[in-house]
């Protein structure tokens, strides 16, 4: 039965499980590194031990998630040489020296870091600690920064040539990392980690006000994380536009399947809000759509003239019906988003804040939708690309391994049972931290470390202990 199945979906379809389940834990893990450090700079500023113990309750919480994504990430980073040798091999010389340049650059500065900002905080002072947990918020940013830059540049590819290998080597560096999509795409995926972050801060902090509202914690994640939604949410709307209009520029096909437009407009394309896409009829079935209005958007002007996909061979269509709705999950959830936002805002200013049952429970169902947005987003950003690796230039289908469909699928089966098994115990283990309260002098994670890293052991001691 594996013999009948293709191999290139099967790569796909392994590539995109195991990049799903990575992603998560990164987009939280570099917001909830930047929180880390503005909760030990307010401790550090106000004194409050309010600050403290929050800092003390969400790095714990922060290990685990960052260590869930270091694994993730390791285990996706080796299929590019089992299913995608191809793809390795031709874009190489290009994308290897930038994901060196991420563990050159952020992995060596948050592992070297990393424990003095979990375990140092009583051995090396606070002010050496907090400058420790600012290396990891600087760290996570970075790797952003050069994965994103790898990403973008599979997008809309720029600096390079081709050698008489049929290699992609750079030419110009500078052009190759700040390749044209890269500056719309680090800003939007930072700003969603952001807000992911502050819908789980915020959903927490409301869990924990429904059964007390007078929890010092629990106002004060809630508070910061209701600013911080209601400040980035309309700039990642705005951010979200540039980004399409940037995309329109580099990608149309990748817009025009966002937008459903499989035939062109020439007087003003309207915004189609729902429907079917349907691949094989090149139509929308039961589209409820708002005439003129996905011209006005994409050109500003209701009269533009939008191209659709009967301008582009067939072959060289993305997945429609996918990348159509992934798109819409995004949007929506970004105007729920900004609609807990205002809610805050308005609660805030009547007073009631603390006490507004509904927006806790409101701010509890948003707690999964910035990982739910995410997630939307990359699918539509990694469909839209197809059927190219590298936009326009390295087809998919070229650049898969030459492996038979069940070694596929056996890895396949593998990566499916342990990562549901270990990635759902670990979430379980964060939600039930997350399920206690911060408390007055909350304790950081515990290590069994060594009383002395260096000098004299004190033997005498250890032997008085053990015999006496």
């Amino acid at each position: 039965m594996l013999e009948n199945l293709d191999p290139v979906v099967l790569a796909r379809f392994q590539f995109a499980f195991t990049v799903s389940f990575h992603i998560i834990f990164p987009a939280f893990s570099i917001g909830l590194a930047s929180f880390l450090a503005v909760l030990e700079a307010l401790w550090l500023w106000t004194k409050r031990e309010v600050f403290i113990n929050l800092f003390n309750y969400w790095v714990k919480i922060f290990a685990i998630a960052f260590g869930m994504g270091v694994v993730s990430g390791i285990v996706m980073s080796y299929q590019f040489g089992t299913n995608w040798s191809v793809f390795s091999d031709k874009t190489g010389p290009v994308l290897g020296p930038l994901m060196a340049y991420e563990v050159l650059t952020a992995f060596f500065l948050e592992a070297g870091f990393l424990g003095v900002m979990l375990f140092g905080l009583k051995l090396v002072g606070p002010r050496l600690h907090f400058l420790a947990t600012l290396m990891v918020a600087i760290g996570t940013l970075m790797s952003a920064f050069w994965i994103l830059s790898a990403n973008s540049w599979m997008h809309t590819p720029a600096g390079y040539a081709m050698n008489d290998a049929g290699q992609f080597v750079a030419t110009d560096w500078f052009a190759l990392i700040f390749n044209p999509s890269f500056p719309y795409r680090l800003v939007h995926m930072v700003l969603a980690a952001y807000l992911t972050t502050a819908l789980v801060v915020g959903a927490v902090g409301a869990y924990h006000l429904l059964s007390n509202t007078r929890q010092p914690g629990a106002r004060t994640m809630f508070s910061m994380a209701m600013w911080m939604i209601a400040v980035v949410a309309p700039i990642q709307i705005f951010a979200g536009d540039l980004h399409g209009l940037n995309t329109l520029e580099h990608q149309p096909t990748k817009v025009m399947a966002m937008e459903g437009h499989y035939q062109s407009h020439p007087d003003g394309a309207p915004l189609i809000l729902f429907g079917l896409p349907d691949q094989d009829a090149a139509v929308v079935r039961y589209a409820l759509e708002i005439p003129k209005l996905s011209s006005l958007i994409l050109k500003h002007s209701l009269d533009a003239p939008l191209a659709g996909l009967d301008t582009v061979p067939r072959e060289d269509w993305p997945p429609v019906p996918i990348t159509f709705w992934s798109f819409r999950v995004m949007v929506a959830l970004g105007f729920l988003m900004l609609g807990l936002g205002l809610s805050g805002l308005w609660l805030r200013w009547r007073g009631r804040l603390f006490e507004s049952r509904p927006l806790h429970r409101f701010a509890m169902a948003m707690g999964p939708a910035g990982f739910v947005a995410v997630l939307a987003g990359w699918v539509t950003t990694e469909t839209g690309r197809q059927p190219f690796t590298v936009f326009g230039l390295l087809r998919t289908t070229e650049s898969v391994s030459p492996l038979a469909a069940p070694a596929v699928a056996s890895s396949l089966i593998a990566f499916i049972v342990v990562y549901f098994a270990v990635f759902i115990a670990g979430t379980v283990y964060i939600l039930r931290l997350m399920a206690h309260p911060p408390h007055h002098g909350e304790e950081g994670p515990r290590g069994d470390m060594p009383e002395r890293a260096a000098g004299i052991t004190p033997a005498p001691a250890i032997a008085t202990r053990r015999f006496s």
